[in-house]
């Protein structure tokens, strides 16, 4: 047996394959995302997640290629398909702000862990994804945007006095902010960001945005 085979017998034993692996991994980045929010990056350790999955660090590493990538991954598996709607959104020819925020109200939903970690490594200074980011997902998400509302007022479907990109950090704070601030919302103001608690935070913010962005 040539040495290069038996790595891959060796790296093959005892690593779940099929149904049980995405099993795994999905747990993983489940658990990962809450950490990474509640504590961030740096102070979140392999062992720890592997701790909470049940699992050896050893098979973090199998699956991510170390932290940095399991938090790329963690990021990216939200991000992407959330990408991928916006650019459907603007192949589709029309996409009313009303719209971009269901989108995101919907994704926020299904991840509501997600805001905080993009606070905490994207936007705020020396952020281990910032890099990364601004590279590689921004252009597709928030930036493509002011385009998409450009249009919306090119076709009079939008005010014309309004600033696009402007428009666009606006979608997105009402948007993200209630689940970055939800640990304080519910017992203060005893808002609630369950399944009725979104459909009426959406409710509130279509509202605004007929009374402000419609012509």
């Amino acid at each position: 047996m040539n040495n290069t085979k038996a790595v891959d017998e060796m790296r093959s034993r005892g690593r779940p394959t099929g149904p049980e692996a995405g099993d795994i991994r999905g747990s993983i980045l489940d658990t990962s995302e809450t950490l990474f929010a509640r504590q961030g990056y740096a102070a979140t350790s392999l062992r720890q997640i592997a701790d909470e999955v049940d699992v050896n660090p050893a098979m973090i590493n199998y699956y991510f290629g170390g932290k940095r990538r399991l938090l790329q991954a963690v990021l990216e598996r939200v991000l992407e398909p959330l990408a991928a709607a916006i650019a459907t959104m603007r192949q589709a020819g029309q996409a009313p702000a009303a719209e971009i925020v269901q989108l995101l109200l919907q994704t926020f939903g299904r991840h509501p862990n997600l805001p905080y970690l993009v606070v905490r490594e994207i936007m705020l200074p020396g952020g281990e994804m910032q890099a990364h980011f601004l590279e590689y997902l921004a252009p597709r998400l928030g930036g493509a945007i002011p385009g998409m509302l450009q249009r919306e007022q090119a076709a009079g479907r939008m005010r014309e006095d309004l600033d696009p990109a402007i428009c666009t950090v606006i979608l997105m704070s009402l948007c993200a902010f209630p689940f970055i601030a939800r640990q304080l919302a519910q017992p203060a103001l005893n808002v609630t960001l369950d399944e009725p608690g979104r459909a009426l935070l959406e409710q509130h913010i279509q509202q605004l945005l007929e009374g402000g962005f419609s012509p």
